[in-house]
């Protein structure tokens, strides 16, 4: 059962980086493509890019963070048998 949380944990941060790297890149083609419709808007053109980073930072964070938990659980248990 463990084995397959840490796959879904792997599987979570490849599939975060992917979206986040493909997200990216497509608002910079998008905005390299049209540039003035990016000068009408208040905020700069890579503030979806900030914040699509954010969201991602998070998700990765909670994801180690439960990868080494569930080493550290795994680590010990092996010790107590």
């Amino acid at each position: 059962m463990r084995k397959r949380i840490d796959s879904m944990l792997n599987l979570l941060i490849g599939s975060t980086l992917g979206v986040f790297i493909g997200k990216s890149t497509y608002d910079f083609w998008d905005y390299k493509s049209h540039p003035t419709i990016y000068e009408i808007q208040s905020a700069p053109w890579y503030t979806a890019i900030l914040l699509y980073g954010a969201v991602c930072a998070f998700i990765l964070l909670v994801a180690v963070i439960a990868k080494f938990t569930l080493k550290r659980k795994q680590k010990h248990q092996c010790c107590d048998e």
